[in-house]
């Protein structure tokens, strides 16, 4: 795998986090397309098991070196992590790409405004709440109820993806955490693309294909985020991810073919903006 961090070849920060944000939105265009082969949970089950033995094999954790502490919280982390891309993957067999990370992207917006006392944030509130009314299927405009509220539920999971990530990260290296991580939701994930069967219809163009996946949506990424957070404060590399609808958005009409109405593209610049705002008017700032 090319690494991107290196001494002799850093690739600027900026440049790196919007690589990082096309390659995972684009990996999750190809995931979509495998959907009619081998399902949601089959797709997920190969994207998750491959991501694991790449992320294995590239940060080499010392599995035996690991303390009970590190092994549950791992254990949540990468549970967490697991069903977070499954439910996520239900969540784009039945609504736009753009969209299902639209409504995804609350979870981390709701975690960063959570004790806030500022009265500037009732701004980004309300253009986060703005922006999920006008999703709304109010009237007859082809959002799936279900695929919605799996987007949410996925958004939910990322908020606890997030807080487990921050703790396992203080107790070993973020490396090894991801890696470990990543061995757990595979396990917990490999189950339902067994059991529901979907597995059965896998063939050496869909093991390409997986690969490929994984590969787009979790070593490329990691590699290319992990250098430009050296270069970039948390506070702007937060604002640069508050792109990922954005993002997403033209992924699925380039790849999928999905087309937003206006009102669904002003919903996702509303959470964008409020994501970018949240983030930059942070106290930790």
């Amino acid at each position: 795998m090319l690494n991107l961090t290196n001494r002799k070849f850093i690739l600027p920060a900026i440049p790196a986090v919007l690589l990082a944000m096309i390659s995972v939105q684009g990996g999750a265009s190809i995931a979509k397309h495998l959907f009619p082969i081998i399902g949601a949970s089959g797709t997920a089950s190969l994207r998750i098991f491959f991501a694991a033995l790449i992320l294995l094999a590239v940060f080499r954790p010392n599995l035996r070196a690991l303390n009970r502490k590190q092994w549950l919280y791992c254990l949540a982390y990468g549970t967490c992590l697991g069903a977070m891309n499954l439910v996520f993957y239900f969540a784009i067999k039945r609504i736009p790409l753009g969209l299902a990370v639209t409504l995804e992207f609350t979870g981390p917006l709701v975690l960063a405004l959570l004790g806030s006392r500022k009265l500037l944030d009732l701004l980004w509130v309300l253009l986060a709440c703005t922006g999920i009314v006008l999703i709304a299927p109010w009237q007859d405009n082809n959002v799936d109820l279900l695929g919605a509220a799996l987007a949410v539920g996925a958004g939910a999971l990322w908020a606890g993806y997030i807080v487990l990530g921050g703790k396992v990260s203080q107790l070993m290296k973020g490396g090894d955490a991801v890696a470990v991580g990543m061995l757990f939701a595979s396990a917990s994930v490999l189950p339902f693309g067994i059991f529901s069967g979907d597995l059965a219809a896998v063939n050496g163009y869909v093991l390409l294909i997986g690969i490929a996946v994984a590969l787009l949506t979790s070593a490329l990424p990691y590699t290319l985020e992990m250098g430009a957070l050296r270069q970039l404060s948390p506070k702007h590399f937060g604002i640069l991810m508050s792109l990922h609808p954005a993002f997403a958005a033209l992924s699925g009409l380039l790849f999928l073919e999905e087309y937003l109405s206006l009102t669904q593209w002003v919903s996702v610049f509303c959470v964008i903006a409020a994501s970018a705002g949240a983030t930059y008017f942070t106290k930790k700032a």
